[in-house]
């Protein structure tokens, strides 16, 4: 299920407009509730939000964060 969710925040993320209801289904299929699956949206779409705001104004990483891959 990991996975799977990890998959639907990767294409919700990187091909929102290539989403249908079939990456839900699957989800559903999985286990996951429809109140799951809306949190999880709720989340993966926070953390684009955020993720572009402080990459449009320049914020700088925490520095006891490490970075991406390393």
């Amino acid at each position: 299920m990991d996975a799977l969710l990890c998959d639907f925040a990767e294409k919700l993320t990187l091909h929102p407009a290539q989403m249908t209801a079939a990456d839900v289904e699957a989800l559903r299929d999985a286990g996951l509730d429809d109140r799951a699956i809306h949190d999880a949206v709720q989340i993966i779409g926070y953390f684009n939000y955020i993720n572009r705001v402080a990459d449009a104004l320049g914020v700088e990483p925490e520095t006891f964060i490490r970075p991406w891959g390393a």
